[in-house]
């Protein structure tokens, strides 16, 4: 067995124990007890224990959004309903509630808010990438940012949404979108304004500057052109 495979085998294992333990060392042992995996290899695998498979339960998620949105057909749907579609289908996908749940937990501890904001981060980076998004200045930036707040807020409501089917979220989503659409119009229009585009033509310029992280360099969240 590979060790993506073993991973997943023991995230599967995992999720019959997170309701009652949380992503914690119990569930840990658990997982690896259930699969009979030695404990060393459970450690080389994920040498943080269960918080690296709540981050493969995560990531899980990402492939499967994808997954389900192109079974969809989106040829008639405008631009912002294929991302409210994509995040719709993201959080479907996320079929154990009471995992997100713990995971929005565990996520929230100081050690680990860095890995939870780069998880969302990521979500919504391929949310964009999959729309073909072809974003080279700052705004690369503030769609992935803007979006980031709209789906993490979803995900909040949907924690406490009781209603049929969750309908009560799918409409909370669509009003965020509707939030995020305007504010693209306003950037638009200020762009298109020639008193503001003068004013602010310094700023502009500067802001022009700023690049998507480089490919031979994705480690780092961006980077500056400097160039002449």
């Amino acid at each position: 067995m590979t060790t993506p495979d073993l991973k997943e085998t023991l995230l599967d294992a995992a999720l019959n124990h997170v309701a009652f333990d949380g992503w914690s060392a119990e569930t840990f042992q658990a997982a690896v007890t259930d699969t009979g995996t030695s404990m060393a290899l459970a450690r080389a695998i994920c040498p943080r224990g269960a918080a690296d498979l709540a981050v493969a339960y995560h990531q899980r998620g990402d492939r499967q959004m994808v997954e389900r949105f192109k079974a969809l057909d989106s040829t008639q749907m405008r631009y912002s309903e294929k991302v409210a579609a994509l995040v719709r289908c993201r959080i479907e996908a996320a079929d154990d509630k009471e995992a997100v749940r713990r995971g929005t937990t565990l996520f929230a501890l100081p050690q680990h808010a860095p890995e939870g904001a780069r998880l969302i981060w990521n979500t919504c980076d391929l949310i964009w990438n999959t729309l073909g998004d072809s974003s080279d200045d700052v705004n690369w930036y503030t769609k992935r940012a803007t979006l980031s707040g709209v789906y993490g807020s979803t995900v909040l409501f949907w924690l406490g949404d009781d209603s049929l089917d969750n309908q009560d979220t799918w409409e909370f989503l669509d009003r965020r979108i509707d939030d995020v659409m305007r504010f693209e119009k306003f950037k638009a229009g200020v762009r298109n304004n020639k008193a503001l585009s003068a004013l602010l033509a310094g700023p502009m310029a500067v802001l022009s500057q700023v690049k998507p992280p480089a490919s031979a360099r994705d480690d780092l969240p961006g980077h500056f052109n400097n160039e002449t």
